[in-house]
């Protein structure tokens, strides 16, 4: 940690104009075309502003307060998932929620979910003994609830369409020879890769199960694991409900349950910087027998920009607390830099794969 508070400052990025004004013509070419089709783009923003504006300041509050809930709770599964692996006395609570909420706000305008990999950079250096290979040992058992939900998501949108086993499964039935040639030819080229990549995974399940100790505990697991991110997942449904409130948006189950499954597909398909452009079109689709496409965008806009930008604030609040302005500042800039490196090793690895 002092090594990082040490480090001397970055130098300065240099401004790209010729991004910049490749963005701008893009952005005028589109507006020119969309004018040929006969859109109004003028009118359409006028409209969508009318219904950003229009929420309410007890809506943003409340939005904001079950986001803080969701960032706590799911800190504090983490904090129990590397207190087990590496000692009380060697992880703080506080320092945990910061890191993480660094991840969170870093997601909002970093693509690919970098943040999470900067989080996890940030999780070894400050927590002694810790391993990067056994804090991502940790991040798997931190992703068992997570996968495990998402499921029953998809398994509820699925079963809740009239008519989804006959579309889904109508070939299958029809074709149930193909289908087991397949399914067979899957199931041995996945023992076929566990056996060929069975040294480095056991290599790296020796590195990586001393984050997931956790697991070995069941009580401590299920109480303080997964719980809080139960209470997380909750938090972030009701922020979805407070926002789709705001715009008079038909809060139920189902139209909650649509925005979560849309959105957990944006996250999968994304790479612009916090899913921006592709979470709106996700959206609209999840709620278009619902409300019109306007209000979706706006809905959506307006959950992004106004969680986003309050992410930003609990993380720089959080950081400065716990590590002072330049420790914090230079533990992000470190980890920060050590994701992008760890990203390019990996985008490497697979270009030579393939």
């Amino acid at each position: 940690m002092t090594e990082i508070v040490a480090q001397q400052q970055q130098p300065r990025r240099r401004i790209h104009w010729r991004r910049i004004v490749e963005i701008i013509a893009v952005i005028v070419v589109g507006g020119a075309i969309a004018s040929l089709f006969g859109w109004d783009i003028s009118a359409w923003f006028s409209q969508l502003w009318d219904v950003l504006s229009a929420i309410s300041i007890e809506y943003i509050i409340a939005g904001i307060f079950f986001t803080v809930v969701k960032t706590v709770t799911t800190a504090t599964a983490w904090y129990w998932i590397l207190a087990t692996a590496y000692g009380k006395e060697k992880v703080s609570r506080r320092a945990i929620i910061a890191c993480y909420a660094t991840a969170v706000a870093l997601n909002g305008w970093l693509p690919a979910n970098l943040g999470t990999l900067v989080s996890l950079i940030m999780f070894t250096a400050v927590i002694a003994g810790a391993t990067f290979s056994g804090v991502l040992g940790g991040y798997v058992v931190q992703k068992i609830f997570y996968t495990a939900i998402s499921a029953f998501v998809y398994v509820y949108l699925f079963l809740s369409v009239s008519g989804s086993f006959d579309i889904k499964f109508g070939w299958v039935r029809d074709h149930w020879v193909a289908t087991a040639i397949i399914a067979a030819g899957a199931v041995m080229l996945v023992l076929m890769l566990i056996r060929i990549l069975r040294p480095k995974l056991m290599s790296f399940w020796e590195n990586a199960k001393h984050g997931g100790q956790v697991l070995g505990q069941r009580r401590v697991f299920l109480v303080h694991v997964v719980w809080p991110e139960f209470l997380g997942w909750a938090a972030g449904l009701c922020v979805i409900g407070v926002f789709m409130a705001a715009y008079a948006i038909p809060v139920t189950f189902h139209t909650i349950m649509s925005v979560v499954g849309g959105n957990s597909i944006a996250n999968v398909t994304s790479f612009t910087p916090g899913g921006v452009g592709v979470n709106q079109a996700f959206n609209v689709a999840s709620l278009n027998s619902v409300t019109d496409p306007t209000t979706a965008t706006a809905y959506s806009v307006a959950q992004q920009l106004i969680t986003t930008a309050w992410n930003q604030i609990f993380a720089l609040a959080m950081l400065v607390w716990v590590f002072g302005w330049s420790g914090g500042k230079a533990l992000v800039g470190e980890s920060y830099a050590g994701a992008k490196q760890k990203a390019a090793e990996r985008k490497q690895a697979k270009e030579q794969k393939a």
